[in-house]
């Protein structure tokens, strides 16, 4: 099956369009991965702008919260008690290093 001439005519005749619907279906995937890289952008600002809720603890309640004022209501006789008290915890806890008794005591002269 031969191509006549009057084919090639309305072949020719038809080029324009087909150039047309190519070129608008290019810039179409162009213009959608543009709008897609806009909204991206802007979910990701929105997500940096937000509020974002915290994380369950686990807990059962409202974790508690010192107050500022109640540390400068206490006394000088209070702070004396609470060093007082961190002072004999820590002479109470064994230290972490052991000694030998033995240690430094006896001089070998072995050859």
């Amino acid at each position: 099956m031969a191509i006549q001439p009057i084919d090639l005519q309305t072949l020719f005749t038809q080029l324009d369009k087909v150039a047309k619907t190519q070129t608008a279906q290019r810039e179409g995937l162009a213009l959608q991965q543009a709008i897609q890289g806009v909204q991206i952008q802007r979910k990701t600002e929105e997500h940096i702008q937000s509020v974002n809720e915290t994380q369950n603890t686990g807990d059962d309640g409202v974790e508690k919260v010192k107050d500022q004022g109640s540390r400068r209501q206490e006394s000088g006789e209070e702070k004396k008690k609470k060093a007082g008290q961190k002072e004999s915890e820590q002479e109470e806890t064994p230290s972490p290093v052991l000694y030998d008794p033995r240690l430094g005591r006896n001089i070998d002269i072995s050859l």
